[in-house]
């Protein structure tokens, strides 16, 4: 195992042991900051919820429809002389727009293609 793997492995435990001992010597009650933070986060998660659900519902509309479809087929022929496949333009469509969305156009891509395919492992 490298020094890399072994920094990686350490890397997160380290910085969790870290940071609270450290916020505990300058003075800082962490536990009250840490759950002001958390307090913060849930309210920010539920302002963001009704935007997150109106993309997941567009990109999903745009996929039943036969749009990306289309779209992909319009593209075809200018991404097949750079060496893109086109069976994966989909993916590279939705991946900016949504990642759970991409991630269900993966395992589209997985399912009809096979798990060993190339497209399923392109580009490793």
């Amino acid at each position: 195992m490298g020094v890399i793997n072994h920094l990686s492995q350490w890397a997160i435990p380290f910085l969790l042991f870290f940071i609270p001992l450290y916020g505990f010597f300058k003075g800082v009650r962490v536990y009250e900051v840490f759950v002001q933070g958390a307090e913060e986060g849930v309210k920010i998660a539920f302002r963001i919820i009704p935007y997150l659900v109106g993309m997941l519902l567009a990109v999903s509309i745009f996929w039943e429809s036969g749009a990306l479809g289309i779209l992909s087929w319009i593209l075809r022929p200018l991404i097949g002389p750079i060496g893109f496949p086109p069976e994966l333009l989909p993916l590279a469509l939705v991946r900016p727009i949504s990642g759970g969305a991409a991630l269900g156009v993966a395992a589209d891509i997985i399912k009809t293609h096979g798990p060993d395919s190339f497209w399923a492992i392109w580009p490793r």
